[in-house]
């Protein structure tokens, strides 16, 4: 590769991947906003309740981004390739999916929150509000996903800028909102996850001159209904994430019932939502480079994606060591901005969880980068396993037998355990064929 190409691949990077994690960082602060203002305003059973719900907004948001990274992803093979036709057929195809989603969301919404809620795991103390909390996240679902549909294409149709903007724009909304609906407005939780709810249409209203100008390059045409399987398999390594932090947080959460209550969950709801903010950083960076590495890959440059590759793991492995270092120090006031009852034994569970959770944070963001890179050149099914293990194959039985050998301890160690057993198996998997 000549220094020229490289410095150019080189600036292309910084621009897709800071501004892939500022927006997602953003988007990330819809529910951490809610945890913080929840917090201060309703205390920790609102703070119980939240995590309780949690799960639910992971699998819309999930769903979105399946629909988005996948349809994108494949989108930018073939735009690459000169094939604007069929390109145009997979955006259309993943908007009519899109649509089928969010009907199927609303109808659990009005008809089946009520059993939901009791399956979570809400005792009468924390009940109503979850009920709340979900019901609403479940009726806003069409703008949640509809949101991250359009982020990834217009991230994908070189505007990488114009999709951190939305997202920034909803991230401020949101948190605006939160104070005023909580304390002004003294609406308790309904108005967290109203504000939350309202984020992505402020969003989606930042990208719609892009959408409704004539600067985009993808457009409404017959949908390629033969694209339907590339384009789910391509996403689901980013919807296996999503919905892997929400059955986590489901086991996380029956499991710390069981040790330590209410009071437990509580604690543990500090560190899964700014494990959120973690996870958000590091997929901004994967999906800042997913639009590059596609391109390449469609044009057949196999230099370029591997410098690319090396780009986003040195960044990621920085980015790890400034946040476990700030975690680390900085783990009493953290839990204590999230303690408004000063409650003690929340304030040690959430210390000692901080300090022991995050050392997988590095590995959690190299599994990311590594199967979004996989998903990204057309290798969905290396990918997906991936995805799997990090989200349900390993974490899950790490977090039953260390729980039960460890007690909580056990439980914040089985988070880095099984970042660090897929970290291991994602290499095997990169290596082990010619992944580009």
């Amino acid at each position: 590769m000549q220094k020229q190409e490289r410095l150019s691949v080189r600036k292309s990077f910084v621009r897709y991947a800071v501004q892939g994690s500022l927006g997602m960082l953003a988007l990330s602060c819809y529910i951490l906003a809610d945890t913080f203002f929840i917090a201060q305003g309703v205390g920790a059973d609102g703070l119980t309740a939240l995590n309780l719900a949690l799960p639910v907004y992971s699998f819309v948001y999930g769903t979105g981004l399946m629909l988005g990274m996948g349809g994108a992803a494949q989108y930018s093979i073939h735009q690459s390739r000169g094939q604007q036709k069929k390109a145009d057929g997979i955006f259309s195809m993943g908007l009519l999916l899109l649509g089928g989603a969010a009907a199927f969301y609303l109808l659990m919404g009005l008809f089946f929150s009520n059993g939901i809620t009791r399956l979570l795991g809400a005792d009468a103390k924390v009940y109503e509000m979850t009920h709340t909390y979900l019901r609403v996240i479940f009726l806003f679902s069409p703008f949640f996903m509809t949101n991250n549909f359009l982020l990834a294409f217009v991230r994908n149709d070189g505007a990488p800028h114009l999709a951190m903007a939305g997202m920034i724009a909803g991230s401020f909304g949101n948190v605006i909102l939160d104070y005023i609906f909580i304390f002004p407005l003294g609406m308790g939780i309904f108005g967290a996850v109203l504000a939350t709810g309202c984020a992505p249409v402020m969003s989606i209203l930042i990208l719609s001159p892009y959408l409704l100008g004539k600067k985009r390059s993808f457009h409404w045409t017959r949908p390629d209904w033969g694209s339907i399987p590339k384009l789910l398999a391509t996403g689901l390594p980013s919807l296996l994430s999503e919905l892997s932090s929400g059955i986590v947080i489901i086991v996380f959460n029956f499991l710390i019932l069981r040790l330590l209550g209410n009071t437990g969950v509580a604690a543990y709801g500090v560190i899964a939502n700014l494990s959120l903010v973690v996870v958000a950083i590091y997929t901004g960076v994967s999906q800042g480079v997913q639009p590059l590495i596609s391109r390449a890959y469609g044009e057949g440059k196999r230099e370029v994606q591997r410098v690319l590759l090396q780009m986003g793991f040195w960044t990621i492995v920085g980015v790890s060591a400034l946040l476990y270092a700030g975690i680390f120090f900085g783990a009493s006031p953290i839990a204590a901005v999230f303690n408004s009852a000063r409650d003690p034994l929340l304030q040690q569970t959430a210390e000692e969880g901080l300090k022991l959770y995050f050392t997988g944070a590095v590995f959690a963001g190299v599994n990311i980068l590594l199967s979004t890179t996989l998903a990204a050149v057309d290798r969905a099914v290396p990918a997906q396993i991936v995805a799997f293990l990090r989200g349900f194959g390993v974490i899950i039985p790490m977090a039953f037998l260390l729980s039960a050998v460890f007690g909580m301890t056990g439980i914040w160690l089985s988070f880095p355990a099984a970042e660090g057993i897929t970290a291991v198996a994602a290499v095997f998997l990169f290596q082990k064929k010619k992944w580009a």
